[in-house]
């Protein structure tokens, strides 16, 4: 069974670096293994379209390469599903969205765990990729999946000392979109409520030994961060670099046609 590099790192301490992709075409997904720069790669399935083949491809393509692992973002309507089949495709970690309470936490741990005595899970013996080990490797790679929790809504901010004293929560991402619309100031990222909810979503997490993660879009915002004691990131998505390209690049030849 392929080592899943990402919990390999958080049980050693060590930082982590990430960036997202998304787009279903594997070769996007190699392009990022082939760098050598990044620890894993988070396909966006929240937001893009893709089927279950897809899945499959990519963690094939994830696979290529060592040190290098795989984070899933699911939209909350279908997450338990999702997760089951992005296992099973042999997509190692999961990241959930729209989580609101500590029992939402629970249940997210509920669907990753294995459902052997001892365990709170109940994900049992699945098809696809990952199981050709066998029953056995299944348990090990479900136990050492990293859960990641969204905190992004009102009630999760205000239940975050109890979401994350849930058993199997590894990791938080605060996301101020979904935030900023929750508590009636949509947009403003920056708004000083969204802040104060920002920072205390990161010392909370700490306090309670949760590895709070940042998504920045360049380096020099890491800073920020690494002052209130980050270590994990997450850095721009495909779709954010192509646009910066397109209107940075082609923005500066348009300029130097306009003469001619």
């Amino acid at each position: 069974m392929r080592e899943n590099h990402f919990r390999k790192l958080l049980r050693e301490g060590k930082p982590t670096l990430g960036t997202r992709l998304q787009s279903a075409w594997p070769t996007a997904t190699e392009l990022v293994g082939r760098s050598g720069v990044f620890d894993y790669v988070e396909f966006l399935a929240e937001y893009a379209p893709y089927d279950l083949h897809a899945l499959d491809n990519m963690a094939r393509a994830i696979e290529l390469y060592p040190n290098f692992s795989g984070l899933i973002k699911m939209e909350a309507s279908a997450q338990h599903h999702i997760a089951i089949r992005a296992m099973a495709a042999g997509i190692q970690n999961l990241l959930f969205t729209d989580i609101r309470s500590a029992a939402d936490a629970r249940e997210c741990v509920r669907t990753v765990r294995p459902e052997i005595p001892g365990s709170p899970g109940i994900h049992g013996m699945a098809g696809g990729r990952a199981a050709v080990g066998g029953p056995v490797e299944l348990i090990k790679q479900y136990q050492d999946a990293v859960i990641v929790l969204m905190i992004e809504k009102k009630g999760a901010v205000e239940d975050l000392d109890a979401i994350c004293q849930v058993e199997g929560i590894d990791m938080v991402q605060f996301g101020p979109s979904d935030y900023s619309m929750s508590i009636g100031v949509a947009g403003e990222r920056n708004h000083p409520a969204v802040v104060e909810a920002r920072e205390h979503t990161i010392k909370t997490a700490l306090k309670h030994g949760i590895r709070p993660r940042a998504e920045i879009q360049t380096p020099k915002e890491a800073e920020y961060y690494l002052n209130l004691g980050v270590k994990d990131f997450n850095i721009s998505t495909d779709t954010a670099i192509l646009s910066a390209f397109y209107r940075d690049q082609g923005g500066a030849l348009r300029e130097m046609l306009k003469g001619l």
